[in-house]
């Protein structure tokens, strides 16, 4: 018994002999690693200014194809939707009865012609008079004339292309009358490359920026260059230029029409699309800027959340003035410096500890693998062939 009670006396020492250390607990060994976060530091800088205004796209050259002869549609000569040439032939009419008469007028000109013919030696040795040979060029002049319009009814008879460009539906089928009272409209060209967007500004706002840039509270926008938001929110990737401004207000809207012209070389944009005209308006020196996706709004305004020198994760309030480009100019709230969170909003929250990293626009598109995080190159290539069978 006594030898007992040395060995438990002995454990329970060697238990207190531990320095008061305790086990590192399963919950703080198992502790998940900081959320990174995709940050900017943001400085001031330049702000190239500008103004979204909705526009819609319009042809550059629109022309309507109408019958100038009455007759009945033998065939069409094109396909619709297709691009044409200027010249090219687009409709075949029933033209027998043109034929008919411009033959008829061939041979009245040619008897006209030779009764003049006969009057000139007759005149020299007044054997006619003056009234009559002057009677026989005016039948001759008549001749002449109906003969042109005969042979141009009977070039009508073809329909042309009148401009170069893409040709819509046919307004009529084979078997129509055309040009019975009226010109019958067969088809319209559009040239749409170059393209059009026609848009308005408010005048108060055109004011509004002239007596910035007049004060030196603004510069001047240094390019014409304007930029097209599509109805997906996309930006198309050629740049347009201004190519007309209004210089009268319309009394009913208080705004200013403007047009600009775009590339349109592979025929993306079309006539009758709403869109939104990127305009520039000017630039401004030493101001700080954040991309859109940046900001979040609340009952309490718009803030943007930072991570302080500690990684903790700060909601910062701050007031937002004009657009530049796809970034909004911080007028209030940022003074430079700081670290804004672009990526991850989800994951941060306001006193919890984050990983910042650089945030690259490219890198989602560029470096990212697709398919779960852990799949190996050969699943990914293997996801891959899968979703083309698909």
């Amino acid at each position: 018994m006594k030898r007992i009670a040395t060995v438990l006396l002995l454990g329970l020492l060697a238990a207190c002999g531990d320095g008061g250390k305790k086990a590192p607990s399963s919950s703080a060994a198992s502790a998940p690693p900081p959320a990174e976060v995709d940050v900017i530091v943001v400085k001031p800088g330049v702000a190239n200014l500008s103004q979204d205004l909705p526009g819609r796209l319009s042809a550059k050259r629109s022309a309507q194809v109408r019958a100038r002869i009455e007759g009945v549609v033998e065939k069409r000569l094109f396909a619709e939707g297709t691009d044409i040439k200027a010249g090219a032939p687009l409709f075949r009419i029933d033209a027998r009865s043109y034929r008919a008469t411009a033959a008829a007028a061939e041979a009245d000109l040619a008897a006209v012609k030779a009764s003049l013919d006969r009057y000139g030696p007759l005149l020299a040795i007044k054997a006619v008079s003056q009234q009559e040979f002057d009677q026989a060029q005016a039948k001759f002049k008549q001749a002449e004339a109906a003969v042109a319009k005969a042979n141009l009814d009977l070039e009508n008879a073809n329909p042309t292309a009148p401009i170069s460009g893409r040709i819509g539906r046919a307004l009529v089928t084979e078997g129509a009358l055309v040009g019975k009272g009226e010109a019958t409209h067969l088809a319209t060209i559009e040239q749409i490359d170059p393209i059009r967007v026609e848009f308005t500004q408010s005048y108060a706002d055109l004011l509004r920026l002239q007596r910035a840039i007049k004060s030196g509270q603004q510069k001047k926008a240094a390019s014409a260059q304007v930029e097209l938001v599509l109805d997906d929110g996309s930006v198309f990737p050629l740049k347009g230029r201004l190519q007309f401004q209004d210089l009268a207000v319309d009394p009913n809207t208080g705004a200013v029409a403007l047009r600009a012209e775009f590339p349109n070389p592979h025929r993306e944009l079309l006539p009758g699309t709403f869109v939104q005209v990127r305009l520039p308006q000017a630039s401004i020196d030493n101001v700080i800027r954040v991309p859109q996706r940046a900001l979040s709004g609340g009952p309490k305004g718009q803030s943007v959340m930072v991570v302080d020198a500690e990684g903790k994760v700060q909601v910062r309030p701050v007031k937002t003035g004009t657009m530049a480009g796809q970034d909004f100019v911080i007028t209030d709230g940022l003074k430079g410096g700081e670290q804004v969170i672009v990526n991850g909003l989800q994951k941060a929250r306001p006193g919890s500890v984050v990983k910042p990293t650089p945030w690259n626009p490219a890198e989602p598109l560029l470096s990212r693998p697709k398919g779960p995080p852990g799949s190996t190159p050969a699943a990914l290539k293997l996801e891959t062939k899968l979703e083309k069978k698909q």
